[in-house]
């Protein structure tokens, strides 16, 4: 479930704001891409999010390898031999045969087999705050596609208004009411216009080259699905926001961490017990021509002084581990409250530009406009109005795409799929 809702913190960032658009519709070469069908391919292909399949064959490999107990080892020893006197050559060599062990004390075995079996469960967590920070990443680089588009249509918009300035300049020139320069100035503004156009054309394949980098496409040949960016759903309040970083998987993983260095602690303090070392043999006697068992018992001496250096030094990391989760939080929580004040700022300016400001300025180009070819204002009065409409244009979608970054962020701390409140309205189009 935890990975389902990774996967699907980001997707409903542009998603869930889908709508038409005024853009160019794709070539017939182009597939079309959605954010879902993006982040599918990363969390299938990105060699980051494999690589943790490979870490935990590592990490099962040490697991077997920390259930091994100590080995048998088998021994023969000669003694009496190649000497003087009676000892001269081997007639008077006794040989024995042995097989030796050490017997772990202290829970050794359980302790190793609790360490490897808490990192190998803390990779999953690991894998999971990981996938989560691409997917965030996917609906960045989204986005970004999206952004150009939307450029691309704000000047496709402001061409069309400086087309018919350009027109009714010329009206105005063959009817001697206006001078050459005003048609030159108006054609000038048209060419800028069309420059904006281009560059917007380039931003936004590089911008879907930058996506496609992601799982290792050299050559996109797809388009982003049509989606509105200004459409912005309404969010709680950051105090109920701030609840869900408790769950997240930043903060999950102070969990997994206190197990593993529980787990150290336990190895280091059963390094206290001493282990015993073991030898049994069966000696040939050669002066009677016996056989006699022999056997050994060892035991190393200050294993505890050895052992309380390490045992203090886990104590010290696991003690410390609560202030670094209380440290984490707060830099979680300070970043949502950061993103959270962000998104709520940019939502206003976008919906002010929408119900307010855009009708205006459209009201009054259109008027501007008649006043024009009436005579009854100059060029630069129009123009001015014109330029301005654009700003506004610029300026709600700049406002807009802030608020997406925002609530990227703010889906990528929760680790939530949805953060609209269940009767909360979504922000509408522009009309």
């Amino acid at each position: 479930m935890r990975l389902r809702l990774a996967a699907l913190a980001a997707w409903v960032v542009v998603v869930a704001v889908a709508g038409p658009t005024a853009t160019a519709a794709p070539s017939a070469v182009e597939s079309r891409l959605t954010l879902d069908d993006a982040i599918a391919r990363v969390a299938t292909s990105h060699p980051e999010l494999r690589l943790y399949s490979a870490r935990g064959d590592v990490l099962a490999a040490e697991r077997d390898r920390a259930l091994q107990r100590p080995a048998l080892v088998v021994g023969a020893s000669v003694e009496n031999a190649l000497g003087t006197g009676d000892t001269s050559g081997v007639q008077g060599a006794e040989l024995t045969l042995t097989l030796a062990s050490v017997l772990e004390r202290g829970g050794k075995l359980d302790a190793r087999r609790t360490l490897v079996q808490s990192r190998i469960d803390a990779l999953a967590v690991e894998r999971e705050t990981r996938r989560l920070d691409l997917l965030a990443e996917v609906a960045r680089r989204y986005l970004a596609v999206v952004a150009a588009r939307q450029q691309h249509g704000i000047a496709t918009a402001d061409i069309g208004q400086r087309q018919r300035t350009v027109a009714a300049a010329r009206h105005r020139l063959q009817a001697g009411a206006s001078p050459e320069s005003v048609v030159l100035t108006a054609q000038a503004a048209l060419a800028r216009a069309e420059l904006e156009l281009a560059r917007n054309e380039h931003a936004e394949r590089a911008a879907r080259q930058h996506l496609a980098a992601m799982w290792g496409e050299r050559e996109p040949t797809f388009t982003v699905a049509d989606i509105d960016p200004t459409a912005l759903p309404a969010i709680e309040e950051a105090s109920a926001l701030a609840a869900l970083l408790d769950s997240t998987p930043e903060l999950a993983q102070f969990a997994d961490e206190r197990r593993i260095r529980e787990a150290r602690l336990q190895l280091a303090r059963a390094d206290a017990t001493p282990d015993l070392g073991w030898q049994v043999g069966v000696r040939r006697l050669q002066a009677s021509d016996d056989t006699a068992l022999v056997g050994s018992v060892s035991m190393p001496v200050g294993t505890r002084n050895r052992a309380m250096p390490g045992i203090r030094a886990a104590e010290a990391e696991l003690a410390s581990l609560e202030i670094e989760r209380e440290a984490k939080g707060l830099s979680l929580y300070a970043t949502l409250v950061e993103a959270h004040g962000r998104y709520r700022v940019a939502q206003a300016e976008t919906e002010r530009l929408r119900s307010d400001v855009l009708p205006k300025l459209a009201r009054a180009e259109t008027a501007a406009e008649r006043a024009y070819r009436a005579g009854a204002i100059s060029y630069l009065e129009w123009a001015q109005l014109q330029a301005e409409q654009n700003l506004a244009r610029r300026q709600r979608l700049d406002a807009a795409l802030e608020a997406q970054r925002a609530l990227i962020e703010i889906q990528r701390l929760t680790g939530q799929a949805f953060v609209a409140g269940p009767d909360a309205p979504a922000q509408g189009n522009n009309p």
